[in-house]
């Protein structure tokens, strides 16, 4: 911790520093192959949706001997063989999934399970989700992720500025696309739960955005008048200055969430807890890495074409290269010697 500590003090005070802002075409070819990859996954595969946004049936039945197999061979014997899923939890639960079914379909499926496993049919838990309530929960989870979107936009315009509120929801929009994309390749299934983690990361990506974009407006706060340094160069300062703040912070949260990810859903088989979790994980790390490595180089490219800031650069380049040639001239006339004066100097 001693030897980050130290980096991280070279880092703010420019003794050392990583060209986020200038190396921005690798990040940018990163994010757009994570980006390709995502839409490929969801063309092809598509997005597993609970029975919360597309409708269909649940059982839940809590039995010593519950196992997927019994649960899959009791379907089976009800005429229930197409578009199931079923899933354990715990030691002693498991949660059957099937699309809508009549009410003499649903009878046999509780009849079966109850003989299967030696309960009760009163000890199932079943609940059954028509269509029109699916697409009622598709349309509020849309209004709310648009909602979000629209008033945090509108929150950094008038906090910062317009073109890091652009910057703010590309990145918001990158790791949320790449977040979908990576729960369509795994076959997570989609639920309320997992919107809710949706939510959570935006609020976590803009989080970690604002608190770099706040030192970027420090450093840049009249840049064109004093002219010491390009627009781009006052950002990338400010990306250093935040980088070990911004690791320790994803460091802390990641740990929570991936112990609930790996520790509760997978070694303990809280299966419930992962949807959430998977969501939030996934979104921390890309919500670092975006306001790092994307936000940034962005917002100093959209402000590099504003022609104030372009005189800026022009003027820095131009400070620059009467900086390097009075050395030049300076080592020229030390090279001279008294032979090398003009011959009427040496007469006087």
């Amino acid at each position: 911790m001693a030897k980050l500590s130290g980096i991280g003090g070279r880092l703010y005070r420019g003794e050392t520093s990583i060209d986020f802002v200038g190396k921005r075409k690798i990040w940018y070819s990163i994010s757009g192959l994570l980006i390709l990859a995502s839409a490929l996954t969801l063309f092809t595969q598509g997005l597993h949706l609970g029975i919360e946004f597309k409708g269909g049936s649940s059982f839940m039945v809590t039995a010593p001997t519950a196992s997927v197999a019994s649960a899959e061979a009791a379907l089976a014997d009800a005429g229930i063989t197409t578009q199931n899923i079923i899933q354990k939890i715990g030691d002693n639960k498991v949660r059957v999934q099937t699309e809508a079914l009549t009410q003499a379909e649903q009878g046999a499926v509780e009849d079966k399970l109850a003989a299967k496993f030696g309960v009760g049919v009163d000890s199932i838990d079943s609940q059954i989700i028509g269509p029109s309530w699916g697409k009622e929960i598709t349309r509020k989870a849309l209004y709310g992720l648009f909602g979000f979107i629209f008033v945090v936009m509108l929150y950094l315009a008038m906090a910062f500025e317009s073109k890091m509120a652009i910057a703010a929801i590309i990145s918001v929009i990158h790791d949320v696309f790449i977040t979908v994309g990576i729960y369509a390749l795994i076959g997570f299934e989609v639920t309320p739960a997992t919107v809710i983690g949706f939510l959570t990361i935006l609020g976590y990506s803009l989080y970690d955005t604002v608190v770099v974009f706040d030192k970027v407006r420090e450093n840049t706060k009249g840049i064109a008048a004093s002219g010491k340094s390009t627009y781009s160069q006052a950002a990338n300062l400010a990306v250093n200055q935040t980088l070990v703040r911004s690791f320790n912070t994803s460091l802390i949260a990641l740990l929570p969430v991936g112990s609930i990810l790996f520790v509760g859903a997978g070694l303990l088989g809280a299966g419930t807890l992962k949807d959430l979790s998977l969501a939030l994980f996934i979104g921390l790390a890309t919500g670092t890495y975006s306001s790092i490595f994307i936000a940034t180089p962005i917002l100093a490219v959209l402000r590099e074409r504003e022609p104030a800031m372009q005189a800026l650069a022009k003027r820095v380049g131009n400070r620059g290269d009467k900086v390097s040639a009075p050395v030049a001239v300076v080592q020229t006339q030390a090279g001279r010697g008294p032979r090398n004066q003009p011959r009427r100097n040496r007469r006087r």
